[in-house]
């Protein structure tokens, strides 16, 4: 915050005679980062009351630190001393104790919904009324004491302060004091202190750790219980035809979180003055949840290979910043938090989405281009736009004041971005609604989110010359489904019609001609389609197994048809990286007319095994030329591996058996559940092929309400090995 003072504010229209006026009570707010500047001296108490002023702005830098602080002092003299120095004050009204009324039983934690933060400091959303109660030295008597001068005054430069306060009740030497701060302050964690002004100075209480307190968001989206308050989510994969879920504890209102989140405000230099901002909040916490060019938290690492880290899977699912009681060191905040997890802990609603078939345009010109050879074969040197199996990002939802009317509500944030944004790696935040209508000029990222949905996939042939001809358009395959969890229960909701219109709708073709006009260039191609269809099937295949893969060939034409294939077996990230390819056939294929035929090939898992990677996938491709025709024929498939499953059963046990001839080594074991169990984990050296484990742990629930027990397995040679229970526990 910039350098306040405090202002004085009369309440009472009645003015008292100097020489014995009655105090006012003032609450003064004052965030860490803040520097006190005092109001400078008026003239010597004599005539008419002194007015207090203002010192404005000094010129210091702006703070961008939520863990500094001034102290304040605690007495403000309004002028010079006389002769013999200031009177005595102990005939004034003195305050001896502030409750902060902090407890989550009490109504403060309970009416702002923040009773389930793990913390001892209050904690309340801005907007929204809280109160303190303060006790004096004497009872307070608003009629005959003061008329209605006890007011609760905050510091805002030189203006009014816009925060709100009252008196709510009195008894004895007690007052109650309703206080609501700005809807549109700054969030972070502020110091509060209670001040008394006399005729010769401000009097305030001393700094207080126990009245600090910290102010959230306070978010107005219908799904708040879903999107805010709710710490157990699903995160859906896979591929479109073969959803996998997995659930996910999202933590927000865990021991330390809360401090690491304004932690990772302070680390990426974030003014405080830019912190009540959603959107500002939003788009920097995309930058700073990826380490790629401001040492933010999360490093990006497909290798499998997690020596000097954890795996992004167990990391995201069990580890806690409890250790920031200890030491504030951003290394230990790296893959501690992810950006939902943040989110929601400042109180902005936010929801994880997946995009299956999602494209990584590299050029921004809405299109996947794959090249092939002069035979039909993917060329993969030459091939360098991606297609992922399916990209998971955020939405949060906000007003879009900074965009014209109807482009606020969800907004994609996404804080693993593979390109800059403005010269960071950073992803939106970028309204859906603009995304879904092709106003992709609207800040911020909409043009790159609307291609992860609507690219064209574009197969081109590439002659010895060097020159290049589209052979096959395929409008329909990338953004082919959107889900996101339901609200109030465990399954899954469909949210393509969100982020576009139905696909050759009047409406998409609309939105994609407006898209043009700000830039992207579609392939116009009318290509004939083949009268060969090529159709490869559907299949749950658990890791370890072998299976048969059989490729459906039908004729549609009156005419024989022959065929030279190219089926291609690689083991991919799911991002469609591919790690090594383990299979390749080229068989030749002959058709009857208007007939279908099948070919199968083998798959052993002896030949894709020894390749596997975190969150591994077989993905097939196929790709044939007519030689009657010279058309291209293509086909893909992502096989989805279904790791074993952990049994897990109250009071917890997990149960696992090895599925394989061969031997697991350092194999860890974790298991929690938000409100349930804290983090547990155990370590087993070597798990022998064919042979199973029993573990239990005992546990005492937290709080009543319904939740979850999550356990996963992980190990060198098997990843994601998930288990899951449901608990309901009662009052």
């Amino acid at each position: 915050m910039p350098p306040q003072t405090i202002k004085r504010v009369d309440s009472s229209a009645q003015d008292h005679a100097f020489l014995n006026p009655p105090p006012r009570v003032i609450a003064a707010m004052s965030d860490p980062g803040a520097t006190a500047t005092p109001s400078p001296a008026p003239p010597p108490p004599t005539g008419p009351r002194p007015k207090m002023t203002s010192s404005g702005r000094s010129a210091v830098p702006i703070s961008t630190s939520n863990s500094d602080s001034t102290d304040i002092p605690e007495f403000e003299p309004f002028g010079l001393p006389g002769p013999r120095g200031f009177p005595p004050l102990t005939d004034y009204l003195d305050i001896l104790g502030v409750d902060m009324m902090r407890r989550p039983e009490e109504n403060n934690k309970q009416q702002h919904h923040t009773n389930l933060y793990n913390s001892d400091y209050l904690v309340v959303r801005r907007g929204q009324e809280f109160e303190v109660k303060i006790t004096f030295n004497r009872p307070y008597k608003p009629a005959s004491d003061n008329k209605g001068t006890y007011t609760p005054v905050f510091p805002h430069n030189e203006r009014p302060s816009p925060w709100e306060g009252r008196i709510t009740n009195t008894a004895d030497d007690t007052v109650t004091m309703g206080v609501t701060a700005d809807a549109t302050c700054t969030v972070g964690k502020y110091q509060m202190y209670v001040a008394v002004v006399t005729p010769f100075g401000i009097r305030r209480t001393r700094k207080d750790k126990s009245r600090d307190l910290y102010i959230l968001f306070n978010p107005w989206a219908s799904e708040r219980d879903e999107c805010v308050m709710n710490e157990m989510g699903i995160i859906y994969h896979g591929a479109y035809d073969d959803v996998a879920e997995r659930n996910w504890n999202y933590g927000q209102f865990n021991f330390g979180v809360l401090d690491a989140c304004l932690y990772i405000m302070d680390r990426s230099d974030m003014p405080i003055t830019n912190r009540g901002d959603p959107i500002r909040v939003t788009r920097k916490a995309s930058a700073m949840l990826n380490s790629r060019d401001d040492e933010g938290v999360l490093v990006g690492n497909w290798s499998g290979d997690y020596t000097y880290g954890v795996a992004p899977f167990l990391d995201r699912q069990h580890r806690h910043p409890a250790d920031l009681r200890q030491r504030k060191d951003a290394r230990l905040l790296r893959s501690v938090l992810g950006l939902r997890r943040l989110l929601r802990c400042l109180g902005i609603p936010s929801r994880v989405v997946t995009n299956f078939y999602s494209a990584h345009d590299n050029d921004g010109n809405l299109k996947m281009d794959i090249i092939l050879d002069e035979n039909g074969r993917i060329d993969r040197s030459r091939t360098k736009d991606s297609i992922w199996n399916y990209h998971c990002w955020n939405e949060c939802y906000m007003s879009r004041p900074d965009l014209p009317a109807g482009f606020g509500g969800w907004q994609v944030v996404d804080a693993t971005p593979q390109e800059t944004s403005d010269g960071m790696y950073r992803c939106g935040p970028a309204s859906v609604q603009a995304i879904k209508h092709g106003q992709i000029c609207f800040p911020f990222d909409a043009a790159f989110v609307f291609a992860e949905v609507n690219s064209d996939v574009v197969f081109y042939s590439r002659n010895k010359d060097g020159t290049m001809e589209p052979v096959r358009v395929n409008r329909t395959h990338i953004g082919r489904m959107v889900l996101t969890k339901s609200q109030g229960d465990m399954t899954r909701r469909e949210i393509t019609d969100q982020y576009k219109f139905p696909e050759g709708s009047t409406e998409e073709r609309t939105v994609l001609e407006k898209a043009e006009e700000y830039g992207c260039k579609r392939d116009k191609s009318e290509l004939p389609a083949a009268d060969v269809d090529l159709i490869l099937p559907t299949l749950e295949v658990s890791v370890g197994d072998d299976f048969e893969m059989s490729l459906e060939f039908v004729n549609r034409s009156d005419e024989r048809r022959t065929v030279d294939i190219y089926i291609s077996g690689s083991v991919v990230f799911y991002t469609g990286v591919t790690t090594s390819e383990f299979l390749f056939r080229n068989p030749t294929v002959t058709i009857g007319p208007n007939k279908s035929v099948k070919e199968s090939v083998t798959v052993e898992s002896k030949a894709y095994m020894k390749h596997l990677v975190e969150q591994a996938n077989i993905n097939f491709i196929a790709t044939g030329k007519v030689q009657e025709t010279g058309q291209i024929i293509t086909a893909m498939k992502v096989v989805t591996l279904h790791n074993p499953k952990l049994t897990v059963t109250m009071t917890a046990t997990v149960e696992f058996t090895n599925p394989f001839s061969f031997s697991l080594e350092g194999v860890y074991i974790r298991m929690e559940g938000p409100g349930i169990m804290l983090p547990k984990s155990k370590y087993y050296s070597l798990i022998q092929g064919r042979t199973s484990l029993s573990w239990t742990e005992y546990f005492t629930p937290q709080r009543a309400g319904s939740s979850r027990v999550i356990a996963s397995l992980d190990c060198p040679a098997l990843r994601q090995v998930l288990g899951q229970a449901s608990v309901t526990v009662k009052p």
